[in-house]
C-alpha cells in the first residue's frame, strides 16, 4: 500500500482515522470535531433492513465510527418512498433531457411509473438514456458543455446520491465547501476570508483544474468509488452514466473520459475525486511538509490557498502539478496563479517599487488587499467581478428589449425579483459601491426601454426616478461580516 500523499499504482489505500484528542481540521474550515475510528473487524458490511431515513442513519453512522468500512449492500435502500421524494426534489421547470419527458408529464401516473422505475432497477433491467449536450455562455465570451439527463436518470440518480452521501460525507474534510449539504458559496467566502485575515497569509494561490469535468479519468473514478462501496450493482450505475454518452444535432458521442456537468450525480462524483486526487494529498502535505501556517478553501474546481512562505508555495505548486497530472487532470496556465497577498502585502511592495497586490476572483467576487476606514489597519475587500456584472446587465438589457409593449407594472416587478435576487448573493459587506452602480445601470436601461416605447417620450431622468425608480430595492448588505457568521456557524 501506497501512502495517501503519494500516487497510486493500484488500489487507493482508505482514508486514515482521525486523529483523537484533537481538532479534525483547522480553525478556518469549520468541521465539527469527530470521534477517533472505531475498529471493526468486519471490513465489509451489509446494513440490516429498516424504515426510511433510519436506515440511511445507521449508514451515516456507520461510515462515521470506522472510516475503513466497505458497504456491500446498498441498494435495496434506494425504495420507491426515496424515488418520490428524488421526483419531488427535482426542479420542476427543467429542460427535459432526450427523452423529452418533463417533470409534469412523468407526474401523471407517477406511483405506476416509479413502481416500474423500482423493479427495473432491482432486477438490472434499468438502462441509462445519454445526455442531451446544451451550451450555456459563460462570463469570458466561451461556452460551457452542459448535459441535461433524462427525467428517469435524474430521479434514479437523485436517490443514489442521497444514498452514497451518508457515507462520502463523513470522508470529505473541512475545507471543501462546493456542491455539498448544508454548504454554501458564502461559507466557502467566510473561510476563506477569515483564513486570509487571522493567519499568517503572505501568499495566495489560486487555483484551477483546466476542463474538471471533462478531464476525469473514469477508471480512478471507479477505484476511488470502490474504496467504500462494495455494492456491484451500484458501481454497475455509475458506469453506465459514466458511459451513457451524450447526443448532440441528433448524433450520440460516446464519453470514454469526464462526467457530464448539469448531470445530478456529477456534483458528488466530483467532490469524491478530487477528495482523493487533492485534498487528501494537500491536507497531508500542509502537516508534515509545510513549517508555517497554510490555509486550503476548496469549492468544486475552483481552490485557494494562502502560504506563509513563498518557498512553500512554490514547492507546493510544483509537486501539485505532478500530482494532477498522474490522475489526468490538468492546472489551468494562465487562471493558476501565486501572488503576494495579505496583511504585509501592500507596504512589502510600495518599499519594492512593485505598486499594488494583485487581486484575485472567487466565487464571483474580486478580493482586494484593502485598508479600513475606522481601524486603519488590513482587510479584505470584496467586490463583484466586473465582468460578471456587466454579463448580467447586458442579459437584463436583452429581456427589457423583448419587453418592450409589457405594461410598466409587470416590468416593474420583472425587474424588482431580478435585482433582489443579485443582491442576496452580492450585497457582502464593502461591496456597496457595485451595488449602487448595477442598480443605477439596471434603472437607465429601464429608463431607454421607455422612451423607445414612444418617438415622443417625455420621461425625463428626474421625472423617471420621482416615479419609478423608488420601485427597485435599495442597496443594503443582506449579510453579515464574515467573521461574525463563521465564528457563529463554527464556534470551536
Amino acid at each position: 500500500m501506497h501512502d495517501i500523499g503519494e500516487s497510486y499504482s493500484g488500489i487507493l489505500p482508505a482514508k486514515p482515522s482521525n486523529k483523537s484528542g484533537g481538532p479534525s481540521a483547522e480553525t478556518v474550515e469549520g468541521r465539527p470535531l469527530t470521534k477517533g475510528n472505531v475498529g471493526q473487524p468486519n471490513p465489509n458490511w451489509t446494513p440490516s433492513q429498516g424504515n426510511g431515513s433510519s436506515r440511511l442513519d445507521r449508514v451515516r453512522e456507520a461510515a462515521r465510527k470506522n472510516g475503513k468500512l466497505r458497504f456491500t449492500a446498498l441498494l435495496h435502500h434506494v425504495t420507491v418512498d426515496l424515488l418520490r421524494g428524488s421526483y419531488f426534489n427535482l426542479k420542476k421547470k427543467a429542460a427535459p433531457g432526450v427523452d423529452g419527458v418533463t417533470w409534469e408529464e412523468y407526474g401523471r401516473d407517477l406511483e405506476m411509473k416509479l413502481t416500474d422505475l423500482h423493479g427495473r432497477l432491482h432486477r438490472g433491467a434499468y438502462r441509462a438514456q445519454p445526455s442531451r449536450r446544451a451550451w450555456i455562455l459563460k462570463s469570458d465570451g466561451r461556452q460551457r458543455p452542459l448535459g441535461i439527463a433524462a427525467l428517469e436518470d435524474k430521479i434514479v440518480q437523485y436517490a443514489v446520491r442521497t444514498v452514497l452521501s451518508q457515507i462520502w460525507e463523513e470522508d470529505f474534510l473541512g475545507f471543501s465547501y462546493g456542491l455539498r449539504p448544508g454548504r454554501s458559496q458564502h461559507d466557502a467566502l467566510d473561510a476563506l476570508y477569515v483564513g486570509i485575515t487571522r493567519k499568517k497569509v503572505n501568499w495566495v494561490l489560486d487555483l484551477d483544474v483546466r476542463s474538471f469535468f471533462d478531464k476525469v479519468d473514469h477508471d480512478w473514478m471507479i477505484r476511488f468509488v470502490e474504496h467504500r462501496i462494495g455494492d456491484r450493482r451500484i458501481l454497475r450505475l455509475i458506469r453506465k452514466w459514466l458511459k451513457a454518452g451524450v447526443m448532440e444535432q441528433d448524433r450520440w458521442i460516446e464519453t470514454e473520459e469526464g462526467t457530464p456537468q448539469g448531470a445530478v450525480i456529477s456534483p458528488i462524483l466530483a467532490n469524491l475525486y478530487l477528495h482523493y486526487a487533492l485534498d487528501l494529498w494537500a491536507n497531508q502535505w500542509r502537516r508534515k511538509k509545510a513549517t508555517g501556517d497554510v490555509i486550503i478553501v476548496r469549492y468544486a474546481d475552483d481552490a485557494v490557498l494562502g502560504f506563509q512562505f513563498r518557498d512553500e508555495a512554490e514547492r507546493f505548486l510544483q509537486e501539485l502539478k505532478e500530482r494532477m497530472g498522474n490522475f489526468g487532470l490538468e492546472l489551468h496556465p494562465v487562471k493558476t496563479r501565486l501572488m503576494e497577498f495579505g496583511l504585509f502585502a501592500a507596504d512589502r511592495r510600495k518599499r519594492c517599487g512593485e505598486g499594488c497586490p494583485e487581486t484575485f476572483n472567487f466565487l464571483g467576487l474580486t478580493h482586494i488587499c484593502g485598508t479600513s476606514r475606522q481601524t486603519g489597519y488590513f482587510t479584505l475587500i470584496r467586490q463583484t467581478i466586473s465582468k460578471r456584472r456587466a454579463v448580467k446587465l447586458k442579459q437584463i438589457h436583452a429581456e427589457l428589449r423583448q419587453r418592450l409593449h409589457d405594461p410598466l407594472a409587470e416590468t416593474a416587478k420583472w425587474l424588482q425579483s431580478v435585482v433582489r435576487g443579485y443582491f442576496q448573493y452580492h450585497a457582502v459587506p464593502g461591496n456597496e459601491r457595485s451595488l449602487g452602480q448595477f442598480r443605477s445601470h439596471v434603472l437607465r436601461l429601464w429608463l431607454r426601454q421607455i422612451r423607445r416605447r414612444s418617438q415622443r417620450s417625455h420621461w425625463t431622468w428626474e421625472r423617471f426616478l420621482e416615479r419609478l425608480g423608488g420601485l427597485l430595492p435599495a442597496v443594503c448588505i443582506l449579510h453579515p461580516y464574515p467573521t461574525e457568521r463563521f465564528d457563529a456557524k463554527y464556534p470551536r
